[in-house]
């Protein structure tokens, strides 16, 4: 009797705590808008203190805003970059939730991407309303299988998924770069790694080529959009979501409580391996229409620090995934107005992720903005 009444109190604290409902406001709203603008300034700073005047710097920001939300390609341009940005971050954040650190999102966007690419040219005839779901599943499919071995060595093994999704990084630059290589995907007539392009039946459609064929935003946004929705529901609205983040909050808890830690790490890999493929399936389907080396261009590292900003919550994510798509479309317009070099939006966005991982300093600097923990 008294090991199920341990078992009830242990269900209604993980319940108490993993609610989303329960969520501080603070940490999940104010610690993030605070740490972006806190970065912005100090990357104005650091502008100063290399020798860009405050004229050039003025005219730097200027250009990183209108570049970025400034017209209506520039809102394509942002766009385009968060798509992939806040599916591979959706993933990452999904993994938070249940205690796991995935670092291979990198890998799994790549094999994702590689896995749409050979389905995309490898059926010629088919209509664009099959071809196309079967290269995103391929995608999402590849994603997953190559996040599961990670899963399934920590369930079975415990060997730490930090490790093995590096070591999975590494592997899959590696297996890219020999299957680009290869006769069967390498373009004909080229010498360089370059694959054979998608064809127009598995590409994603863009949205706003009526208005202007050079707007690159196409239908992959639709998915982001689906995808958080998904997200938010499995986490926040059914059991196995319950679980994932139940055995995030306290694995040994969870245990004791009766759900079967192992299968869901490997379902929570699975899963979030399936979000970081359909990441590259994105990319890949939607703005390059090919896989070269390197295509995925670090985006996989980027949406760490995108699910860092938006707090793990699929909303946050969301908003994030826009916010790194706003810096990269308007880095590169304030390259071009203010000659102020990309690597500015690096350093905000490095400044970014140090401001979300302390949030104690940033309650001990802005604690006028935290009253309420003030009175505590």
């Amino acid at each position: 009797m008294s090991e199920e009444n341990g078992r009830a109190a242990l269900s209604a604290e993980l319940m108490k705590r993993a609610a989303p409902g329960r969520t501080d406001f603070e940490d999940l709203v104010i610690v993030p808008v605070l740490a972006v603008i806190t970065a912005i300034v100090l990357g104005g700073l650091v502008m100063l203190a290399t020798g860009v005047s405050v004229g050039a710097i003025g005219t730097a920001f200027v250009a990183l805003f209108t570049g970025s939300v400034g017209s209506i390609s520039a809102i394509s341009e942002t766009l385009t970059a968060a798509a992939p940005l806040t599916l591979a971050g959706l993933g990452i954040a999904l993994g938070f939730r249940a205690g796991l650190f995935n670092i291979g999102a990198e890998g799994q966007v790549l094999i994702g991407g590689m896995a749409a690419v050979i389905v995309g040219f490898s059926f010629e005839s088919l209509p664009i309303y099959i071809h196309l779901p079967m290269a995103l599943l391929a995608g999402a499919a590849a994603g997953a299988f190559w996040a599961s071995i990670a899963g399934w060595l920590r369930a079975a093994t415990g060997a730490h998924e930090v490790i093995t999704t590096i070591m999975l990084n590494l592997i899959s630059f590696r297996l890219v770069d020999y299957l680009l290589r290869s006769p069967f995907v390498q373009k004909p007539g080229r010498a360089d790694p370059i694959s054979k392009n998608v064809t127009e039946s598995a590409q994603l459609p863009q949205l706003l080529s009526w208005l202007d064929p050079n707007m690159r935003v196409h239908a992959g946004i639709v998915i982001v959009v689906l995808a958080v929705i998904l997200v938010y529901w499995l986490l926040f609205r059914t059991t196995i979501g319950f679980e994932f983040r139940a055995s995030g909050l306290n694995p040994d808890a969870a245990r004791f409580a009766g759900m079967k830690s192992g299968v869901i790490i490997v379902v929570v890999m699975g899963v979030a391996g399936a979000l970081a493929g359909l990441a590259g399936a994105n990319q890949v389907l939607g703005v390059l229409g090919r896989a070269s080396p390197g295509f995925s261009g670090g985006l996989g590292f980027d949406a760490i620090a995108v699910a860092l900003l938006g707090r793990s919550h699929p909303f946050g994510v969301l908003l994030a995934g826009l916010l790194f798509g706003a810096l990269q479309a308007g880095g590169r317009q304030m390259q071009v107005s203010a000659g102020v070099s990309l690597d500015l939006i690096a350093i905000i966005q490095a400044l970014i992720i140090i401001f979300i991982a302390a949030p104690i300093l940033m309650r001990a600097v802005f604690s006028f903005a935290f009253q309420k923990q003030a009175r505590r």
